[in-house]
């Protein structure tokens, strides 16, 4: 990923979270998209993201880490602990293919996946020995999770409700987090504190949001033209390109003065 900052020889987590809203309308219809699709919610978030991964680095063969609760059977549902393990899924978006043969592909990945969620990680990166680099975590770079939102419950005359916490630290570099809500979805992006500025963070929400919207309006588009640009950054680009047109008028106006007056001269 391009970085505002130089990585730092040695990793040290500090980190940021910055939340966007997402439109309720927009949800509802990737939720649609979703259905005719054959997939999941989160199939089509982590598909939009490898969108933009592969827009933002231009690399179409890359790895995405993702969270997985590990409770694959139904004895372990009832049993009290840490079950979670991190499942790394391969990006293929090589070839330009449209967003629905991307989702195709994201399917047969993330069920391959799941069905090896057994294994844990640590075994992975044991098996593989990657080179490692004490400025980044093995294997994959970024992470993406898609969470379902927490209703609030009563307990015994106690209510239960979730809540925002402050979050200063950072496992990767950039990881995603999807809130699925219909009420209230949003997405949100934990960045690494010593790559990246919160302006930057910003900016990559608001491209984020624009591909969901994309998506939404036209999933057989290929990747590469899905729209990216918010509304605000293509108004500035189209004021950008009409100063320049408006400089060239000007210099070729006056080239063409200075050029009739050398001509004068030389008469």
């Amino acid at each position: 990923l391009p970085t505002d900052k130089p990585r730092p020889a040695l990793q040290s987590f500090h980190g940021g979270l910055m939340v966007r809203p997402l439109p309720p309308g927009l949800w509802e219809r990737l939720r649609k998209l979703s259905r005719r699709e054959d997939t999941t919610l989160f199939m089509v978030a982590l598909a939009a993201y490898e969108t933009l991964l592969m827009r933002y680095t231009r690399q179409q063969d890359f790895a995405v880490g993702t969270p997985v609760a590990n409770r694959g059977h139904i004895e372990t549902e009832g049993l009290i602990g840490f079950f979670l393990n991190t499942l790394v899924l391969r990006a293929d978006l090589r070839g330009r293919p449209s967003f629905q043969q991307l989702l195709d592909r994201v399917r047969e990945v993330a069920l391959g996946a799941y069905s090896h969620q057994d294994l844990p990680f640590e075994k992975v990166v044991e098996d593989l020995q990657p080179g490692r680099d004490p400025s980044r975590t093995p294997v994959f770079q970024v992470m993406f999770t898609l969470q379902s939102a927490t209703r609030e419950r009563g307990l015994q005359g106690a209510r239960l409700s979730s809540m925002e916490v402050e979050v200063g630290t950072a496992k990767c570099d950039l990881t995603l987090l999807v809130r699925d809500d219909d009420e209230k979805p949003s997405i949100a992006l934990n960045y690494c504190a010593d790559l990246f500025e919160p302006a930057t963070v910003a900016r990559m929400l608001g491209h984020c949001e624009r591909l969901l919207e994309g998506v939404a309006e036209d999933p057989g588009r290929c990747v590469w033209n899905i729209p990216l640009l918010t509304l605000a950054e293509e108004q500035q680009l189209r004021e950008w390109n009409e100063t320049a047109l408006d400089y060239l008028r000007e210099r070729t106006v006056v080239d063409c003065f200075e050029q009739q007056e050398a001509e004068h001269g030389a008469r």
